[in-house]
């Protein structure tokens, strides 16, 4: 028995993007990023960025909160055991990738943008607002995961920005109705993978994800894999000072199969811990995802538009068992 199979490779396999250029607001410079992400969300579906406004403070102290959060009892994390709105704690076991044949070996805490159970647009036709769960015994946890979400943000919009730029559409195009987004964030543990649980099992198995963007940011542990366009699987090594960026079926969608969201997955081969944290991100529930706007003349959109909110909700319902 042993590990997947996967091909060591050099990182410049995965392009490395610097962002200041986009958001020093130079036409010239923006455009020249927008066409790097262009290429790359075409070819790879993935790529890192530098200088992406995330300060290296924000992550260090969401990280370390991360690492204090998994190391406490079973028991205290299952309080917070995940709701209907997509938010706290899921065990291994909780989470299984569509055609997967083993659950994820993983723990995963997961939140979203903060707005009290008064607030008139947390309802129940939308599911992601409202009713985080943070850890009652330790109120700084909040204070130290919540501004990786709120930076995962912004990063996110001007990303989507450059890629609206970059097929030749309004920059705006992508972020009009983003006040209050189904966004995501999750901190990740993955305990060590012993050889010995087979080829078939996975951190993560394989799969694309269901949203518009992820943003992630990985330890130096590393595991993440992506599957080339060959379907050889590669490595995307840990770069210090960047946080990498793939595609989701959203904006594959949106962008009428412009941009590649590409199969992707986690094997933790070291023996020791691995920490992740993720911005899924994605604009406000009732957003209209219609890749009529990315068709040029006389292109036929190849899907019907969908709204947002329940596009992503659909395929929650086939990953997660607190859905069933």
């Amino acid at each position: 028995m042993g590990y997947a199979e996967s091909k060591k490779i050099t990182v410049e396999e995965i392009p490395i993007i610097d962002f200041s250029g986009f958001q020093a607001g130079n036409e010239k410079d923006s455009l020249a990023v927008a066409q790097q992400i262009r290429n790359a969300a075409k070819e790879v579906g993935f790529f890192y960025i530098r200088n992406h406004g995330i300060s290296e403070s924000v992550i260090q102290k969401a990280h370390q909160a991360a690492k204090l959060f998994f190391s406490q009892p079973s028991a205290s994390k299952r309080n917070l055991k995940i709701n209907s709105n997509h938010h706290g704690f899921l065990s291994v076991g909780e989470a299984q990738m569509e055609s997967a044949e083993k659950i994820d070996l993983k723990e995963s805490f997961v939140w979203g943008l903060d707005l009290p159970d008064e607030h008139p647009s947390v309802t129940s036709d939308n599911p992601f607002l409202g009713r985080n769960q943070w850890p009652k015994e330790n109120p700084e946890f909040r204070e130290s995961v919540y501004p990786f979400f709120l930076g995962g943000i912004e990063c996110g919009k001007m990303l989507m920005r450059a890629f609206a730029m970059s097929i030749g559409i309004d920059p705006e195009e992508f972020i009009r109705n983003v006040n209050e987004p189904i966004a995501r964030s999750s901190i990740i543990y993955y305990p060590p993978q012993s050889r010995d649980m087979g080829q078939t099992q996975f951190g993560v198995a394989p799969h694309t994800d269901y949203g518009c963007l992820t943003l992630l940011w990985q330890d130096q542990v590393g595991g993440l894999e992506v599957q080339t366009n060959a379907g050889e699987w590669v490595t995307a090594h840990p770069i210090e000072g960047t946080i990498v960026v793939n595609v989701g079926d959203l904006l594959t969608r949106w962008t009428n199969n412009t941009f590649r969201s590409t199969p992707h997955r986690v094997i933790n081969r070291k023996e020791c811990e691995r920490y992740s944290m993720v911005i899924a991100w994605d604009p406000n529930f009732e957003t209209l995802i219609d890749p009529s706007i990315a068709c040029s003349e006389g292109e036929a959109p190849l899907y019907p538009p969908v709204e947002c909110g329940e596009y992503v909700l659909s395929r929650f319902d086939t990953s997660f068992s607190y859905r069933n």
